[in-house]
């Protein structure tokens, strides 16, 4: 493929990128001046990185644009590379979601506990932490000063309905909300004073104990200074974790980063009112071989693109300063509304816990380095294999695989799933709803759910050019079918009628006795049992089960509910959600006898006796 140079790059700040024959963006770069950025990879191939030139390569053409600052360079490029995940750019590992220890202050009884995952509004997050026993484990030691629930909101209303509290409350780990034992007020102050607690607020909580502790000493009341006593060394014990660093309003981040052999980890410490309250650690794809203060750069513009749980910093501490440093405060600065600033410290606390993060990142890369290089050498093995088996072009960095899921031909479902360098890719994962088959029918399945994707995979390359590329704008360099020959017969025809039959290879994996075929082949493809490339394959043909039989299952039970309990009078949509969510679903609703549904207390009797009789339930 020939890149040609473009004439026209203005000599202005913005944002470039690279886009390969199939239209996806696979570098993204930002340029103070971008006429002399770009000039510099149309120089002799020779001279540039092999990974560079790899690049260059693979790409067609390459667009820009312009913006006023360098910081809106920098912002533009952040969300370029967040939306496109571009193949050639540096990518921080997103394989774990850090546990951060919760309080969902929306609720009217806020409960306190470990959540993962995407960040919701009215819940205040502290951490994250590296283990998720480490939240349960202080929370333990505070929750007899703070009662705040930490039970589910199931368990809340079971124990509201029974009228009896759990076993935390008997040990004064709770104040009992579920039985009326704490108004709201007071328990609103308990989970006012958590906050405080967790943000780093300890001082008044340690005198107010003290305090109460000496006078209950001096009225000889020994059981009441026993209990203070022991909730003081409760709380002594979560401080001691949360390392005190520096002064008690001091707001900083100090970023460790390591390069050895390509390999790059990384070791953030959020410190809030002079004290380590939250911890990341991961590593990332140098796919780019940038310098430390590159990385450096690119780091910080991933991990505060968003606010963290704990708020953006007032200075971050680094090992080396990120390649455009002023530009990078005045980012962070903009998005915090005052100012950030960013230091490599010499000596003091500061420059002790960077080195403690230094040497945090650099074991960390020394674990990943030898679980991935393992890891890696199989999966390229694999996919080699897969390449040199099926007779394929090229080794299948991406593989999609399908498979349909239904039950006597009613709620017919499919689901696509994808694995990219042969591990799942989740953000890639699609389900179908089957439209257009009536009864059961799995290859016309098959072929509906094939035809929608590759419709949509046309359409977006065929689209004109700045159109903003969705997942099914990239062809799969392996298409997998679950099934044997008909189930391969179907895909082909699909490539056909599109005019993808050279383009995108496929194969179809049998289930009875792991068969894979081929088009153009009657007997099966031999691989050895046991091999790598045939357990990527069933790995994708596994997944794709999981999947399609999930959505078939939640499809089912959302149809089941919605239709048994249609059409009976008095009861409308929040109440049926109700009573699903209070005996357990659909199932719940069809054991469930009359007399339970006349305890509950919100719904009326003569509704209670339209639902047992229309459901036939028993006394």
């Amino acid at each position: 493929m020939s890149l040609r140079k473009p004439d026209d790059v203005p000599g202005v700040p913005g944002s470039y990128q690279f886009i390969d024959a199939a239209g996806r963006v696979i570098y993204v770069g930002k340029a103070a001046n971008l006429r002399n950025r770009v000039a510099n990879y149309f120089a002799d191939p020779a001279t540039l990185h092999p990974r560079i030139a790899a690049m260059v390569g693979a790409a067609e053409r390459v667009e820009w644009i312009t913006v006023n600052t360098e910081v809106e360079a920098l912002m533009l490029e952040y969300n370029l590379i967040k939306r496109h995940r571009p193949r050639f750019n540096v990518r921080l590992r997103d394989d774990k979601s850090y546990p951060y220890l919760a309080v969902t202050l929306d609720d009217a009884w806020p409960r306190a506990g470990v959540m993962r995952g995407r960040q919701r509004k009215g819940t205040k997050y502290f951490g994250p932490y590296a283990q998720a026993w480490a939240i349960r484990d202080s929370l333990d030691a505070v929750l007899r000063q703070f009662p705040v629930r930490t039970c589910s909101d199931n368990k809340l209303r079971q124990h509201e309905r029974l009228g009896r509290p759990c076993l935390l409350f008997h040990i004064e780990k709770c104040s009992g909300p579920c039985i009326g034992a704490v108004d709201a007020p007071s328990y609103a102050n308990h989970v006012h004073g958590l906050v405080n607690f967790l943000s780093g607020d300890v001082d008044p909580v340690v005198e107010s104990l003290t305090s109460k502790m000496e006078s209950a000493a001096r009225d000889l009341d020994f059981e009441t200074a026993a209990q203070c006593r022991d909730r003081l060394g409760a709380i002594e014990r979560v401080l001691e974790r949360q390392r005190m660093v520096g002064d008690a309003d001091e707001n900083f981040d100090v970023l460790g980063v390591v390069v050895e052999d390509g390999a790059v980890g990384y070791n953030v410490f959020h410190v809030r009112k002079g004290r380590v309250l939250g911890r990341i650690e991961s590593t990332l794809d140098n796919i780019e071989e940038l310098g430390v203060d590159e990385l450096t750069q690119r780091i910080i513009e991933q991990t505060y693109a968003e606010e963290p749980a704990l708020g953006w910093p007032r200075s971050i501490h680094v090992c080396d300063e990120p390649h455009g440093v002023d530009t990078v405060a005045a980012w962070l600065s903009q998005m915090r509304r005052t100012p950030v600033t960013i230091h490599v410290p010499q000596r003091g606390a500061k420059k002790e816990l960077l080195d403690m993060a230094q040497r945090n990142a650099r074991e960390l890369v020394v674990r990943e380095r030898s679980r991935r290089a393992a890891d890696h050498n199989a999966r390229s093995k694999a996919l080699n294999e897969l390449r040199d088996m099926l007779g394929l072009a090229e080794a299948p960095l991406r593989i999609e695989c399908y498979d349909m899921a239904h039950l006597h031909g009613t709620d017919y479902v499919g689901a696509m799933v994808v694995l990219e360098d042969g591990l799942p890719a989740r953000k890639e994962y699609r389900t179908f709803t089957v439209k257009t088959v009536a009864g059961n029918d799995d290859y016309a399945a098959m072929g509906e759910v094939l035809r929608r994707r590759f419709a949509a995979y046309v359409a977006e390359r065929d689209a004109p050019v700045g159109t903003v590329r969705k997942s099914f704008s990239y062809p799969p360099g392996l298409l997998l079918v679950d099934g044997g020959k008909g189930q391969l017969g179907v895909a082909v025809r699909v490539l056909e009628e599109f005019g993808l039959r050279h383009e995108v290879p496929v194969a179809a994996l049998a289930k009875r006795l792991e068969e894979v075929f081929v088009p153009g082949r009657e007997t099966p493809v031999h691989f050895a049992r046991g091999s790598e490339s045939l357990f990527m394959l069933q790995t994708a043909r596994n997944e794709a089960h999981r999947v399609a039989n999930g959505f078939h299952r939640r499809r089912r039970s959302r149809r089941m509910s919605a239709s048994d309990l249609d059409g009976i009078e008095g009861l409308g949509p929040q109440r049926r959600q109700r009573l699903l969510d209070e005996v357990g679903g659909i199932a719940g609703v069809n054991k469930v006898s009359r007399a339970r549904l006349a305890e509950l207390s919100w719904l009326p009797a003569d509704v209670a006796t339209r639902v047992a009789e229309k459901l036939g339930l028993p006394q």
